[in-house]
């Protein structure tokens, strides 16, 4: 029995026209690389016998992140200039000092390795801890810098390449030849607005310590929101609104809003695949002087399933927690 072809199925010609528009696409990766770099260069430890030092915070990072597809090739762009905090304690006598490491020109111009890395301190003593900085401190400041460029060329750009117009053509002839009647879409990589792809669904937890009333104006109120994500933002808090985060990184729609309670809301990352949104659904859920933030996410693109944890938990969870220590909210 010859086996008819789903009515939604794209047919042939569709998708290799809408192939075709793709073969060029481009993404920013600036808001992505900013989180990345905070993850891999805030909390690393340099140790001898006479003291030890950390890089406590990142200070500042500025610059931009792109990358670029091209009939089947990745093109990178990338430029940064950092400053970092550092903090050290002698352990004999138990002082301690604090310092700058700046990253002034990170840049695809440059080798990871022969990147400048320039370490200063407050006045006074401790040049110890500053040789110690600027000897074992800048060696790993460089290899996160290069597990950074690592990650930008693969956790991030994850079914970027997407197939040329040629190659589409000899694949569809292929699978013509399987089956007259039958499209098999390849699930690897985005295609086409309109083609399926694998998603998961995300749970996670939270405890805040803060009311539910607090934590939902988190979400719901401009300023704060532009707090915690240190970007601009724009919110239309009601049912139907839209929103967009992250410098536009992260666009949607308010489905649901139940105050203090619960709400649900379409959600995409501008990397996402072309009209393709999750649903993420927050309850607030009080407990013993917290609130215990309860995410449930559906329609999360498989490839992209690391990248939203991350986003949830580094660029939302712990900023939020952040924001709450330095500037706690009155409503």
């Amino acid at each position: 029995m010859i086996r008819q072809p789903h009515p939604d199925a794209p047919s042939c010609d569709s998708v290799t026209a809408a192939l075709a528009k793709c073969e060029r696409t481009e993404r920013d990766a600036t808001s992505w690389s900013k989180g990345k770099l905070q993850e891999l260069l805030v909390g690393i430890v340099v140790e001898n016998e006479a003291g030890r030092g950390e890089i406590s915070e990142l200070k500042q990072v500025e610059g931009e992140a792109s990358c670029s597809s091209r009939k089947g090739k990745l093109i990178f762009f990338y430029e940064w200039n950092i400053k970092l905090g550092w903090k050290g304690i002698l352990k004999e006598s138990g002082v301690k000092h604090k310092g700058l490491i700046e990253i002034p020109n990170l840049s695809e111009e440059n080798e990871v390795d022969d990147t400048e890395v320039n370490v200063s301190k407050k006045k006074g003593d401790g040049d110890i801890l500053k040789d110690l900085m600027k000897t074992a401190g800048t060696a790993k400041v460089r290899e996160a810098l290069g597990d950074y460029l690592k990650a930008l060329k693969t956790e991030f750009t994850m079914g970027m390449i997407l197939p040329t117009k040629a190659m589409t053509t000899q694949e569809l002839t292929g699978k013509r030849k399987l089956s007259e009647n039958t499209l098999q879409v390849q699930a690897s990589s985005p295609v086409a607005p309109g083609v399926r792809i694998p998603t998961v669904a995300l749970h996670m937890m939270e405890l805040f310590d803060t009311t539910a009333e607090q934590l939902y104006s988190i979400f719901t109120v401009k300023d704060l929101v532009q707090k915690f994500s240190k970007s601009a933002a724009v919110l239309e808090a009601e049912k139907g609104g839209k929103f967009q985060m992250f410098d536009g990184n992260i666009t949607g729609e308010y489905l649901e809003l139940l105050t203090n309670k619960k709400i649900v809301m379409k959600w995409r990352c501008r990397n996402w695949p072309e009209e393709h949104y999750a649903t993420v659904a927050l309850n607030f859920v009080p407990t013993l002087g917290q609130t215990e933030l309860q995410l449930d996410c559906k329609g999360v693109p498989v490839c992209k399933e690391e990248n939203m944890k991350f986003c949830w938990q580094k660029q939302h969870f712990e900023e939020i927690k952040g924001l709450l220590q330095l500037t706690p909210l009155n409503c």
